[in-house]
């Protein structure tokens, strides 16, 4: 059986590297390239030195900087990137016939309708966190939202790395509409970011977001359900971001042999 051939956007990131180290160790799966920006340091380096990896999990292959070949060559590409860089590969995977699994957070209305038009084309599975834990805290949350009326205000506090540039972070806006699709609630007309100065009472019904920057943690979610003199708390800790690069390579698997479409971890973990 011919292994899945599977590439990388951005490989030279912490999650780019883990995601070449997953591939190489998980049976049936076979890298096919890596890529980053035209002006990254590490283009032109080979793939094995910068995930260290042996020489036979990347046949002397180099960090390109222009992924249409990579794209070419995979039957699959992971990109855990930045929005404006998941757009460009969105429509770059429309025009090679490439199935894509996007962990990219951040994005905007518009970013997430681009990614929609391309799943009308190839298959696309999006999701903000792709651990199994999160997505199973997820329905429990929605579950839970569906049981305790709005007399239990709804807060998420999530916290990551000093180097995380969106928030809230992704994975938190999926336990929130998790919330919001457990109470029959449009999401978007009840979220609240951060609070800060004279912000008045707390309305009704409102899902909250707190957000925490620091050190090296790689993602922390508490969804917190508080009324008067009781509080629910639903919690997962990630200390490694392995766990996002395994359930990347579980989403890939899942992914191959689908043509078109958009699809959630949900889907994947058959939840």
């Amino acid at each position: 059986m011919t292994d899945l051939q599977i590439g990388v956007v951005g490989c030279a990131g912490r999650m780019g590297i883990n995601l070449l180290r997953q591939i190489a160790a998980t049976e049936g799966c076979a890298i096919a390239g890596g890529s980053e920006r035209p002006d990254h340091e590490a283009v032109g380096q080979g793939l094995a030195a910068l995930a260290g990896l042996g020489s036979e999990d990347c046949s002397g292959m180099v960090v390109e900087a222009e992924p249409r070949t990579m794209f070419e060559r995979a039957a699959i590409v992971l990109d855990f990137t930045v929005p404006p860089a998941s757009v460009a590969h969105a429509a770059l995977a429309v025009e090679t016939g490439t199935n894509l699994v996007i962990g990219t957070t951040g994005m905007t209305t518009s970013d997430d309708q681009l990614i929609v038009q391309a799943a009308e084309k190839i298959a696309v599975m999006r999701e903000g966190n792709m651990s199994l834990g999160v997505n199973v805290l997820a329905l429990l949350t929605k579950r839970m939202a569906s049981l305790l009326d709005d007399d239990f205000d709804i807060e998420i506090v999530e916290m990551h790395h000093r180097y995380k540039v969106d928030a809230p972070s992704g994975t938190a806006l999926l336990l929130g509409r998790a919330a919001a699709a457990g109470r029959q609630i449009d999401h978007d007309a009840v979220a609240q970011g951060g609070r800060h100065g004279i912000t008045g009472e707390r309305h009704r019904g409102d899902i909250g977001y707190a957000a925490l920057r620091g050190g090296n943690v790689a993602g922390e979610h508490t969804v917190i359900f508080a009324a008067d003199d009781e509080r629910v708390e639903l919690s997962h800790k990630a200390t490694d971001r392995a766990i996002f690069a395994r359930g990347a390579l579980r989403a890939a698997r899942w992914l191959g042999d689908k043509k078109i479409g958009l699809y959630g971890m949900a889907d994947v973990l058959g939840l």
